[in-house]
């Protein structure tokens, strides 16, 4: 629940609760609350201004999430695919985009300006399996450079997971399925 919950908007609330407060005990001539209101009001304030500013929103689910991939998450999910989930779905400061260093590691972001977008997310089942689906806006990265990338990305997002990449043209998006490989995951734990 807390991470629905942007810190920005906390800290603005609060601090501009105490300044608000700070000025009306300044205006009754009260010393105490005058204090309180200048020293921790106006800093809050500040403080959430500033996050607001540096703030990235959560990236939406595209699907509702049934109770039957609910229980196959967590049955099957990875370490990996449940940190993903986790992380692009809870509100972020001081990143300019959704898995920016992970697109800039796969050779996916070669500026700013062309990295591609996360706009969504999406649980499934493939196959038996639990699958996180990553919908990318993706002007600039073209689906054959993607393809080109499709070992990569397996390798990058761990062992027990495998890539696949295809083109919506409803959307015009990538979407960047990861899928619980089985085989894989019961090789690695065997080892």
């Amino acid at each position: 629940m807390f991470r629905q919950i942007p810190l920005s908007l906390v800290l603005i609330n609060l601090g501009g609760l105490l300044t608000l407060v700070g000025f009306f005990a300044y205006a009754i001539d009260d010393p105490t609350f005058n204090l309180i209101g200048f020293f921790y009001g106006i800093p809050l304030f500040l403080g959430g201004l500033a996050l607001k500013s540096a703030e990235l929103e959560p990236v939406p689910f595209t699907e509702l999430t049934s109770a039957s991939i609910l229980k196959l998450r967590d049955k099957e999910a990875t370490d990996t695919l449940n940190q993903i989930r986790k992380d692009v779905t809870r509100y972020r400061y001081g990143q300019e985009a959704h898995l920016d260093i992970a697109l800039e590691k796969l050779g996916l972001a070669p500026s700013d300006d062309d990295r591609p977008v996360l706009t969504g997310i999406k649980e499934s089942e493939i196959g038996g399996t639990y699958a996180l689906t990553l919908d990318f806006y993706s002007p600039f990265m073209k689906l054959d450079v993607w393809q080109e990338k499709n070992e990569k990305i397996t390798k990058f997002f761990g062992p027990g997971v495998t890539a696949h990449v295809d083109y919506d043209d409803g959307t015009e998006e990538i979407n960047l399925t990861l899928v619980v490989d089985k085989v894989s995951e019961k090789t690695t734990s065997l080892v």
